[in-house]
């Protein structure tokens, strides 16, 4: 396949990935804050069954996939993630859930939110994109 075609190829099976990912979300509702704060409220635990389907299917594609195919079919090779916890990692997550915590918002729902009409999301995107922003500045130094 041409650099040309695998780029195409790619670029497909991203907006493909998101409309699902999307769909998703509107469908068990965790486009709507206030489902989400009922959640985390301790009210109604209907989320938890969706958050643990997704890891349940993210854990066998990455424990599986390599073994049942010999290379991705978008790529020459499997990657590996690896991944450091320090201090940083640490005050984002927190600082993240912090967030989370009091609008009930996350960045994959907001946009997916905002493909159902919900514009009030766009305030919690705004602070999404301006902690991202801080952030870049604070890593430079």
């Amino acid at each position: 396949m041409s650099a040309t075609g695998l780029n195409l190829a790619r670029g497909l099976a991203t907006l493909v990935s998101g409309v699902l990912f999307g769909l998703g979300l509107s469908v068990s509702t965790m486009i709507q804050p206030e489902v989400v704060l009922s959640f985390l409220h301790l009210e109604d635990f209907g989320l938890m069954l969706v958050m643990g389907g997704a890891v349940c299917v993210v854990l066998l594609c990455y424990q599986l996939a390599p073994r049942l195919l010999k290379r991705p079919l978008l790529d020459d090779h499997f990657h590996a993630h690896p991944s450091a916890w320090n201090r940083n990692t640490l005050v984002g997550a927190a600082l993240f859930g912090l967030g989370w915590g009091l609008c009930g918002v996350c960045p994959g729902p907001a946009i997916a939110g905002l493909g159902a009409g919900n514009w009030s999301l766009l305030w919690a995107l705004a602070g999404i994109a301006l902690g991202a922003l801080v952030q870049g500045w604070q890593a430079k130094l």
